[in-house]
């Protein structure tokens, strides 16, 4: 499986992305600086997690207007698969290739522990390495995580099967107090439409080991270079 990673100013998660991507696959992911104008074809683009461009104005929103967005959108229309994790789920959302959006944590604080995550479905490229409704531990680090929708666009994407993960509490329980950051309907991640696109908040790149808190995260990388390779 090839893979590439989009690089930001301000991007901070691309060395442990990348990491994660080349033990699951056995090759190193290409890099690819924000002022580029093309992504070479590969099997996956990632967005990384980290802040980019500052997060000025809105965590996300100029790294949607970056010089590398308009191979990244042509690629995705085309069928690429691509995923992005905490601030990539943010760009991902301010391009318009994920539904919803991402706003401050209801609790208004930054929040970096692990979370319970329950996979709504294993029926996708991304999570076919889990089991329908299988709950997860995976590490969270974010100030902007509080998915939001209008009820419409929920119900929607809820009938459509485009939810991929939702927040549980410890005994995998779909409950406020499982809900870190005030997300609608406790939604962690989103599919579009085809399932060809991933956003999520919790950063499976960083529970691949067990020395560092879990390895719950390699189902996602090792499903990938299963249904890519």
């Amino acid at each position: 499986m090839k893979s590439a990673i989009i690089v930001f100013p301000g991007t901070n998660r691309e060395r442990d992305m990348a990491i994660a991507l080349e033990q699951a696959s056995g090759k190193a992911p290409l890099m690819v600086w924000h002022k580029d104008s093309e992504i070479p074809d590969v099997d996956l683009i990632v967005v990384p997690g980290g802040f980019s461009y500052g997060d000025y104005l809105r965590a996300g929103a100029m790294a949607a207007h970056s010089p590398v967005l308009r191979s990244l959108k042509e690629k995705a229309a085309k069928g690429t698969p691509v995923m992005g994790v905490c601030n990539g789920f943010q760009v991902l959302t301010e391009t318009g290739l994920l539904p919803g959006v991402l706003m401050r944590n209801a609790g208004l604080k930054f929040i970096c522990r692990n979370v319970g995550l329950k996979v709504e479905t294993s029926q996708s490229l991304f999570t076919g390495g889990y089991e329908d409704g299988q709950v997860l531990s995976i590490p969270v680090a974010h100030n902007d995580g509080n998915y939001f929708a209008d009820n419409e666009t929920l119900d929607r994407i809820e009938q459509d099967g485009q939810v991929a993960f939702r927040y549980v509490d410890e005994d995998g329980a779909m409950t406020e107090a499982g809900n870190p950051n005030g997300s609608a309907r406790n939604i962690a991640g989103v599919f579009n439409k085809d399932k060809t696109v991933l956003g999520f908040m919790p950063h499976p790149e960083n529970a691949i080991d067990s020395a560092v808190g879990g390895t719950d995260g390699r189902g996602l990388f090792d499903g990938l270079v299963r249904a890519l390779s």
